[in-house]
């Protein structure tokens, strides 16, 4: 069966190609828009899934939780799930799930994936003001959308290894569907205006970084042709020798089993205990469970490299080890 961290990632990456489909079509009339809310749907499924991994595939780690009001009219000492009109569990939001991630778990994620994602969502929520002849307007958004989907193939990859080798993540260029020697004179709205305005002092923060990065908050895609030559192709080695050895290795299995490195270890034991710190007498219980495979496990950082970088990780079972030698947090 598969685990809730794996359904949550398949959803997450199933509605980035449903994004990426719609929006590389070559006639579609709510291009901009439909992409926006798909892909802002697929970044909070994705957060979600490095939650529920986070937590040991706890559903209860993304319910969204409140103080009851009593019968006596006081607040109860124990936050509860919040529940929707037919009493389901309501769910945290895109940003919630971003926040609880960076700080509960101290999970590192470069400040242009938010970025991104808050332009993104403003462009969501406001677009039903669109007026999609507006040429400014849908190169913004391409633009936002190709960081957007950078950003999402590195920290996927990241987080739960090679698992979009299948898939193709562009958008195709403008170029293919307008004719910018001919754009149409289609004004802006007052609505629309403050959307770019706002994007734009979102990448002002940006203006003194020139190279491209992993993560970014826009990128612009240059369309240039040039003829190809017979020698340009790309070399390739195949075997059909019957006898060898056929290997699959599942990422998202690794990561289910030890999803945390020693930053989120160290930040979730801290928010546990009242007496931790991060002195000889942690990394001295540390480094002796290290040798123990429940509870750590070293690989890899790219599995692709025998000869590159070793990293650490740990599963979070580790922390009852710890509760023989710190005061949890009543």
């Amino acid at each position: 069966m598969k685990s809730r961290t794996r359904l949550m990632l398949e959803k997450s990456i199933s509605a980035m190609i449903s994004a990426i489909e719609i929006y590389n079509k070559p006639d579609f009339k709510y291009r901009e828009e439909t992409f926006s809310v798909l892909c802002i749907n697929s970044w909070e499924l994705l957060l979600k899934a490095k939650l529920l991994n986070l937590a040991s595939n706890k559903v209860n780690s993304l319910y969204a939780m409140e103080y009851k009001i009593l019968k006596t009219g006081k607040k109860s000492g124990v936050k509860r799930p919040k529940k929707n009109r037919s009493g389901t569990p309501l769910s945290i939001n895109l940003f919630e799930a971003y926040r609880i991630v960076t700080e509960d778990y101290g999970v590192k994620i470069n400040k242009a994936v938010y970025d991104n994602l808050v332009a993104l969502t403003e462009i969501r929520d406001n677009s039903i003001h669109f007026v999609n002849d507006d040429i400014g307007l849908s190169l913004k958004v391409q633009e936002l959308g190709s960081a957007s989907l950078q950003n999402y193939l590195h920290l996927v990859t990241f987080w739960f290894g090679n698992v979009l080798s299948g898939y193709n993540f562009y958008l195709m260029p403008l170029s293919f569907f307008r004719d910018f020697n001919e754009a149409p004179g289609v004004s802006l709205n007052a609505n629309e205006r403050k959307v770019l305005d706002y994007i734009k002092k979102s990448e002002e923060r940006y203006d003194g970084i020139e190279e491209v990065g992993d993560y970014n908050l826009t990128l612009r895609i240059d369309l240039k042709f040039h003829k190809v030559k017979s020698t340009s192709g790309i070399p390739v080695l195949i075997t059909n020798d019957p006898s060898a050895t056929s290997v699959y290795l599942s990422e998202v299995d690794f990561a289910d089993k030890y999803p945390w490195d020693y930053d989120i270890l160290s930040t979730r034991l801290s928010k546990r205990y009242t007496d931790f710190k991060m002195n000889a007498k942690y990394h001295g219980i540390r480094k002796k469970l290290e040798d123990d495979i429940k509870f750590a496990y070293e690989r890899l950082l790219d599995p692709k490299k025998p000869s590159g970088g070793k990293k650490i990780f740990y599963s979070p079972n580790i922390q009852k080890e710890f509760d023989k030698s710190y005061s949890k947090v009543s």
